[in-house]
């Protein structure tokens, strides 16, 4: 695995299938990485990506904070973190990233840690819409710095149909269930 730049142009294809995503911040020494269902691409460019945190979630206060988060696209061999990520909060489980096994790193001087394994990184600079945060919990963020595992994203396109399953990004239905992304239906444009 390499993990390769992905233009910010083509940087809203990360998220454009609308897989389950994990959301990382960091404000003083403070780490913390929850899971999210609601993220999506907003704007081509400058690229945006808006995604819904709730105002209970302990990372939501390292966004507001820091003014920086990441998004991250996990596969299926990473389900099982997501769902104890999502499910338990620092605020009562203030070691849970080790607890879970969740390894950090970062990228280019970025101030925002990103998850090892995923398929995808976005780091993104807070857009402050403190309407939109405090009545819909709907943050917005500039794209600043994209990547992706070459395995399974390259050219600006997903190659789903080249990797195993355990490569394959994550939506989440409830309830502990997921879905894998499927085989790909390529349609050409009609002449």
């Amino acid at each position: 695995m390499a993990i390769q730049a992905v233009s910010l142009e083509k940087s809203y294809r990360l998220l454009n299938h609308g897989a389950t995503v994990l959301v990382s911040a960091k404000h003083g020494e403070i780490e913390n990485v929850m899971a999210a269902s609601w993220a999506c691409a907003l704007e081509f460019s400058p690229a945006k990506v808006t995604v819904v945190l709730d105002k209970s979630t302990f990372t939501r206060a390292l966004v507001e904070q820091s003014e920086w988060f990441a998004l991250q696209v996990p596969v299926a061999h990473q389900a099982q973190m997501v769902v104890d990520v999502g499910t338990d909060s620092m605020h009562d489980f203030p070691d849970k990233l080790q607890k879970y096994g969740v390894k950090l790193f970062y990228q280019n001087d970025y101030p925002t840690p990103l998850v090892e394994g995923c398929a995808g990184w976005l780091v993104c600079k807070l857009i402050s819409e403190p309407h939109n945060q405090q009545v819909h919990d709907l943050f917005i963020g500039e794209v600043v710095a994209a990547w992706a595992d070459d395995r399974i994203f390259k050219d600006g396109h997903w190659h789903f149909d080249e990797v195993p399953n355990e490569l394959k990004t994550l939506h989440y239905v409830a309830g502990g269930q997921f879905y894998l992304t499927g085989a790909g239906l390529k349609v050409n444009k009609g002449t």
